[in-house]
């Protein structure tokens, strides 16, 4: 059976590629556009993996990752941050409070992106 990752990030463009090359890779993608969205669906389809924005509509990352994270069911789900932060947003300060597991920064390097995921689903 294919592990399910959720992607959650509002560029159109990012969900298209990164979803195509997952599916490629044999995973089961399912995305969301703003961060309610994205926290509604990890409830209802329990992920085996979550890849998740920082800027996002609605509810920013942090909070989207600090909620699965208070959430006995979701908890143990991975989270890796995709973020164009690193310079604004104080991801540094705030990603140590989140309880994710691992990040990457865009524009991404598509080996490192699997990589990280293989690290949670191999």
């Amino acid at each position: 059976m294919a592990k399910k990752i959720l992607i959650v990030d509002d560029e159109p463009d990012i969900v298209k590629v990164v979803s195509f090359r997952l599916k490629k890779e044999g995973y089961d993608v399912e995305a969301a556009v703003d961060g309610q969205q994205g926290l509604d669906m990890a409830f209802n389809i329990h992920p085996d993996l979550i890849l998740l924005d920082v800027t996002l509509p609605k509810m920013n990352g942090y909070e989207v990752c600090r909620r699965l994270k208070a959430d006995a069911e979701l908890k143990d789900i991975p989270v890796v941050f995709m973020t164009a932060s690193l310079a604004t947003g104080g991801f540094a300060e705030n990603f140590p409070s989140t309880g994710a597991q691992g990040y990457i920064f865009k524009p991404f390097d598509y080996e490192k992106l699997l990589a990280e995921i293989h690290k949670f689903l191999s």
